[in-house]
Order: C-alpha cells, then structure tokens, then sequence
C-alpha cells in the first residue's frame, strides 16, 4: 500500500493564538467550519483540543463516505493531529505566524491507499479532492476569525 497525501495551507489575518483555539474548539467554532461534505458531526468525549474524541462522516465523493471517529492530540504547541480509530487516515493541522497579526495554517492528511488500479486512481484524483474540502474550511476559519 502506498501513502496518499494531501496538503492545503493559507495565510489567515489573525494572529495564531485565535487560528487555533478556533480549529481546537470541538465543541463550538469547529462544527462552523465544516462544509457540506461532512455530516453526524459529534462530540463524544473533551471538546477542546487535546483529549477530544470527535465523529463525523465525510463524504469525498459522491460515492465515497468515510466514517471518521478521530482522536486529537497536541503534541507541539500550534498543532492538533486527528487519528481515526476507523482507518490509517491522520489529519494534522500546524498553525504558525506568518507576520504581524496573521497565520499559516496547513492541514495535511495521509491515510495508506488503495492497491492496483483503484489505487492509482486514488492516489491520482483523491488529494485534490480532500485539498478542495479543506480549502472551504480554511475558508470559513479564515471568516470566523477575521471578524
């Protein structure tokens, strides 16, 4: 199996300390983030950062559901990394300065693809497509802080 990966960053006009309370905040600010491909969204244990137990499900594609159970942990400052206890999937969001008031958030998400032809095409058209989902909630951060 080979790793997939997919990456997306932007510069928000917000200084880091709002970037990520606002993506570590479960149990508010985040379920505002989150655009239509995700559903069930549920906070099951913490809420704030580290220790958090949170599901959802993302729906990639038409066809293509991925029930997401994710533990999130901060094992540097300005970082959450989302495991899903229901796949190899791992979401890492780092959130550094990139100036006077502003940020660089980059959400980066590996999970170990599929083999033979459906792995190649995974590994060809899935990152664009988990990119796209995380452009729009970099988007709406990006609303949500710059308030």
């Amino acid at each position: 199996m080979a790793q997939v990966e997919a990456t997306t960053e932007r510069i928000i006009a917000a200084n880091p300390e709002e970037a990520f309370d606002a993506l570590a905040d479960y149990s508010g600010t985040r379920a505002k983030l989150l655009p239509e491909h995700f559903s069930e969204y549920e906070v099951r244990e913490g809420g704030d950062g580290e220790g958090t137990l949170v599901h959802w499900k993302l729906q990639a594609t038409s066809k293509r559901v991925r029930d997401c159970l994710l533990e999130v942990a901060e094992p540097t400052d300005g970082q959450l990394v989302e495991k899903d206890r229901n796949s190899s999937m791992v979401t890492t969001w780092t959130v550094t300065p990139a100036g006077e008031g502003k940020s660089r958030v980059v959400v980066t998400t590996v999970w170990d693809g599929a083999t033979g032809v459906g792995g190649f095409f995974e590994r060809t058209f899935a990152p664009k497509g988990l990119a796209r989902i995380y452009d729009a909630v970099l988007d709406k951060l990006a609303d949500e802080v710059q308030k």
